[in-house]
Order: structure tokens, then C-alpha cells, then sequence
């Protein structure tokens, strides 16, 4: 049963090679009838059948006037889709669990095109006019059910514009991709609490733990949501957040080895606290593996560390 599926998938590269850009002609775009347009082919032949029986003129003039219409819907359900060009227009890095938001760009370089749905048939089509001579993005959303890369494939464009008896269809490869980050589940700070040494043994902090509670602060731009103390917001005192002690001494090491458990609860963990620590505003270092990144504190550093977890064990190679 896999077989014309990969039958399937050898032709459309030839025929519709991938790239981050792809315009749709002649090549690119297949037509059938429809459920609705074959009931209409039926009807037809049952009322050339009729009009032959009983040699009616009306008859044959309605039977060819609406095989007529047939055929001009042929032409202008393909013109829907000629011409008209997507583009791969970036993705967020998302939690797994989340949904992953991809976006392509629909752009029209002369006429307007109705009714043109865009999306994997598993997550549904979104249906949009893309404007004369304009363009429109979409977000499309897919589940995500493990970390690393999602590649979603081929994407499907259809119209069945103007009459829905007919369907023009092409599978576009946008390469599309989104990096999905391990989920970030809460649990007790890895023991290898300091930036390694040079001889690379972890050094425990000294002074509070990074749970210790201190209070409440105002907020400020940059703290965690979960950390909002809502009941003193709702008793009129301001966005108050619950403060914590940093780590006083060497900047803390979250440490792959120092944690107990699978690989996966392991990163789930440590993606706990790159988050926590971050949003703190807190310096930290990363160890996994052969892995080191140096201790800093940022978007960037952030980002960089939870990309080192998402890529752990699978191709850390950027997306075709």
C-alpha cells in the first residue's frame, strides 16, 4: 500500500520541485471533477439519452447548453490557480505540545483569485481571496508530537471557484519547517549547581537556593507571567510578581549528566529552567553531551540554549 504513495511522491518532485518559492502553471496544476460535478455529467447523460429518445429539439439545446458550461467552468476553475505564486514566509519556534504556526505568503501579480484554500488535508484548509496585483500571509497551525524539526511536506493549494463542480489542485514543497523545544516540565534544579571549573566538575552555589522567596516587586517588563501574584492585582495593588534569590556566587550549570531519568524527561527538565532562569533574567551555562554554552542571559542566549535541547540527538543541520 506504500508503494504509489512513493510513486506518488517521485513524480510530484519532478514535476513540482521543491524550493521556498513555487508559481503554478500549466505543469503544476491538475483538474477532476468534483462529487457534485460528477452527479452533473450524469444528469447531462441522462438528458442526452432523453432528448435522443424522444428527438426534442429544447432538449438537446439544454443538454449542450449546460455541457457547455461544463466546459468553460474547466477553463476558469484552472485560471484560479495559474499564475498565482506561495512563498515560504518564516515560523515561530514552538513548545512540543503547542501548536506550530507556519506561514506562507500568497502573491497575485496581476488578476484576483477567490476562494483558494491553502493547507494539509490533517489540519484542514483555510480558504482566502488573495487581491489583484497583492498578496496575503497565512498562518497555518499544525499539532506537534516530538521535538527537533517539523516538516510538514507538500503543501496543498485547491479552487473549486466558480462553480464547485470542478477542483484545481497542486501539492507545493515550500520547505516549510518549525523547531519545536522539549516541554518544559517543573522539578527540582539539577545538582551541579556552577559554571564547571577548569578541571569541568561543577561547583554548587553558595548562599539561597534559586527557590528561596523573598517577597513581592513591582513588575517589569521581561518577568514571567506565572510569577504575576494575581490575588494582590485583584485587591487593586498593581502587577506585583513573587521575587526570588538569584544564585549568589558562580553562575549556575544545568548539567544533562548531573539529572536522573530518560533523555527526554532529562530535557524536559532543563528546558524548565532555561525558561525560568531567563526569565529572571539570571546568567546560567548549558552542558549536554559534548555540549557547552557558555553562562549569559538574553533572548539570544535563550533561544540558542533551547535550540541545543530541541536538536539533541537529531540533525542540528538548518532546513533545506
Amino acid at each position: 500500500m506504500r508503494v504509489l504513495p512513493r510513486i506518488r511522491d517521485r513524480w510530484l518532485l519532478k514535476r513540482i520541485p521543491p524550493g521556498p518559492s513555487v508559481r503554478l502553471n500549466q505543469r503544476r496544476i491538475f483538474i477532476m471533477p468534483t462529487a457534485v460535478g460528477m452527479s452533473f455529467l450524469v444528469a447531462l447523460l441522462l438528458m442526452l439519452l432523453a432528448a435522443i429518445n424522444y428527438e426534442n429539439s429544447l432538449a438537446y439545446a439544454l443538454t449542450f447548453l449546460l455541457g457547455s458550461v461544463f466546459v468553460v467552468a474547466i477553463l476558469h476553475t484552472w485560471r484560479n490557480l495559474a499564475g498565482l505564486e506561495l512563498k515560504a514566509a518564516g515560523s515561530e519556534a514552538v513548545f512540543l505540545g503547542e501548536q506550530a504556526r507556519l506561514r506562507v505568503r500568497l502573491e497575485s501579480r496581476g488578476r484576483l483569485y477567490q476562494a483558494v484554500s491553502v493547507g494539509w488535508p490533517k489540519s484542514g484548509l483555510q480558504l482566502v481571496d488573495v487581491p489583484a496585483a497583492g498578496s496575503i500571509e497565512l498562518e497555518l497551525s499544525l499539532p506537534t508530537e516530538r521535538r527537533g524539526w517539523l516538516r510538514p511536506g507538500r503543501l496543498r493549494v485547491e479552487s473549486r471557484f466558480p462553480l464547485g463542480i470542478l477542483v484545481a489542485w497542486s501539492w507545493v514543497d515550500l520547505q516549510l519547517a518549525a523547531l519545536v523545544y522539549p516541554r518544559p516540565v517543573a522539578g527540582a534544579a539539577p545538582k551541579t549547581g556552577g559554571q564547571a571549573d577548569e578541571r569541568g566538575e561543577g561547583s554548587l552555589p553558595q548562599g539561597s537556593g534559586i527557590d528561596d522567596y523573598q517577597g513581592l516587586r513591582p513588575w517589569q517588563p521581561g518577568d514571567s507571567r506565572k510569577r504575576l501574584n494575581w490575588k494582590a492585582y485583584s485587591r487593586g495593588q498593581g502587577l506585583l510578581v513573587k521575587d526570588f534569590t538569584a544564585l549568589s556566587g558562580e553562575d549556575p550549570l544545568l548539567d544533562f549528566a548531573a539529572l536522573d531519568g530518560d533523555i527526554e524527561s532529562r530535557l524536559s527538565l532543563l528546558c524548565h529552567w532555561v525558561v525560568e532562569l531567563s526569565a529572571r533574567q539570571q546568567p546560567f551555562a548549558l552542558r549536554i553531551a559534548d555540549t557547552t554554552i557558555d553562562a549569559g542571559a538574553g533572548v539570544e542566549h535563550r533561544n540558542r540554549s533551547l535550540r541545543a535541547l530541541a536538536l539533541f540527538g537529531q540533525p542540528s543541520g538548518e532546513p533545506n
